[in-house]
């Protein structure tokens, strides 16, 4: 009877803390199409000033790549009214922190400020805007600094250029071939002009999300943003026709080599459709059925039991245009790469050939409420949430009832989603391997 009393109150406590997760927003236009998300909370005297971008890796001319990652760094140099090299100390000392960050779809820039700040977080994000200084010495300060952020990421990361040559070799035509990082030698030939109609073309208000989320007073915020971003002019509006990319039909086979590791991996993955396919979420709880955790059926197999695999997991690339999905292992003593491929195929042919227990269905349910809780829980990871919704969703209300998406898909489902994509012939086999001396 406890053990009873027990499940009921946590389940009341769980949907509790779930409906009080709700977040409250207003959105609108301005006239020169930059989108408006505001989210007020009074808990903390704390606010986040952030705009999205929707321009990523995959909006780069193919023989200029690592434009959009450049411009992440560029674009802290400086404006007309903030000197070069200031912005971060206009920050530090006004009590804030700021950050930015690039993906293959979009680029994210933020500040969070005490809430008697949120004027000067505007004023920033518009000055970066309305007014930045693209001039030689930034790009040839920036171009170092890129330069260095390879070295330390890629080129001398243990399996840096894992997913690099999964995508390298996923896709033909579309540019997610490519990495968001880019060609140094395609930095180094580029020209200033060249940098200066990137940001013409891209960083446009009718290309960008503006969200102000914590301790506003809303009205106030408004002329704020009306005063600041307003004037800004309207950019032309962006055209994007990426190319298709044909169905695989039979297995890819290819290796790669790494100066940095001594332990091959080894990698199934499989072309997936859009973040926003409802397949997709699908494949995100295959991906934690198989590898969320020591109790999930990969790690449990061969890293526990049968002590083949230093370590093994699934994971699901979500992107704007195609996902990729990920299966992999690192071979323990004798074990061969085949075997781990042949374990790991052993595990999907069950997802695709039986209905996984209502225990393991419960778990995964549970999980992702879970996530769903701490994506709310604060108020940067709300205004992220807000403008990556609106940008690439085109759903701003995602962040309240994208739950309900998990919530509703069945143990048949997962079944059909892990029939329908994760099959032999549809898929690259990358061996991962030391590189040896010459």
């Amino acid at each position: 009877m406890k053990k009873s009393l027990f499940s009921l109150a946590a389940f009341v406590l769980a949907g509790l803390t779930v409906s009080a997760q709700e977040v409250k927003f207003e959105e609108y236009d301005l006239d020169n199409g930059m989108h408006v998300i505001l989210h007020q909370d009074n808990t903390a005297p704390v606010v986040t000033i952030s705009v999205m971008y929707h321009v990523g890796a995959k909006d780069e001319n193919p023989e200029r790549t690592g434009f959009a990652h450049f411009f992440e760094h560029l674009l802290f140099e400086g404006t007309e009214n903030i000197e070069r090299g200031e912005w971060f100390t206009i920050v530090s000392s006004n009590g804030g922190s700021n950050n930015a960050n690039t993906t293959q779809d979009r680029t994210y820039y933020y500040e969070v400020f005490p809430s008697n700040n949120v004027e000067l977080g505007l004023w920033m994000e518009s000055e970066r805007l309305l007014h930045p200084i693209i001039n030689q010495i930034g790009v040839d300060t920036q171009n170092e600094v890129v330069k260095e952020e390879k070295r330390l990421r890629v080129d001398n990361q243990p399996y840096g250029r894992f997913i690099e040559n999964v995508n390298l070799n996923m896709f033909n035509k579309h540019p997610y071939k490519g990495t968001t990082i880019g060609k140094l030698s395609h930095l180094d030939a580029a020209t200033l002009e060249e940098f200066q109609a990137f940001n013409k073309k891209f960083y446009i208000p009718n290309n960008a999300v503006l969200v102000v989320a914590g301790d506003i007073d809303v009205p106030l915020v408004k002329k704020m943003i009306q005063d600041y971003f307003g004037p800004i002019p309207r950019g032309k509006d962006i055209v994007r026709k990426f190319p298709k990319e044909d169905p695989i039909t039979e297995t890819i086979r290819a290796k790669a080599y790494d100066p940095n590791i001594q332990i091959p991996a080894v990698v199934a993955a499989y072309r997936t459709p859009s973040f926003k396919d409802r397949d997709s979420y699908v494949l995100n709880m295959i991906s934690n059925y198989l590898s969320s955790g020591k109790s999930s059926k990969l790690y449990k197999k061969l890293v526990d039991e049968k002590k083949m695999a230093l370590q093994v997991g699934a994971f699901n690339i979500s992107q704007e245009d195609y996902g990729v999905y990920v299966l992999f292992g690192l071979p323990l003593g004798e074990t061969s790469l085949d075997g781990i491929i042949a374990e790991i195929d052993e595990e999907v042919v069950k997802i695709q050939n039986e209905l996984i227990s209502e225990k393991d269905y419960q778990k995964l349910q549970n999980k992702f409420e879970n996530q769903f809780v701490n994506s709310n829980s604060s108020i940067s990871g709300i205004a992220n949430s807000l403008a990556r919704y609106y940008m690439l969703y085109d759903d701003v209300n995602l962040i309240n009832n994208e739950i309900d998406i998990y919530r509703s898909i069945t143990k048949e489902e997962i079944q059909a989603v892990a029939k329908k994509y994760l099959n032999p012939n549809q898929r690259l086999i990358l061996e991962y391997l030391p590189k040896k001396d010459d």
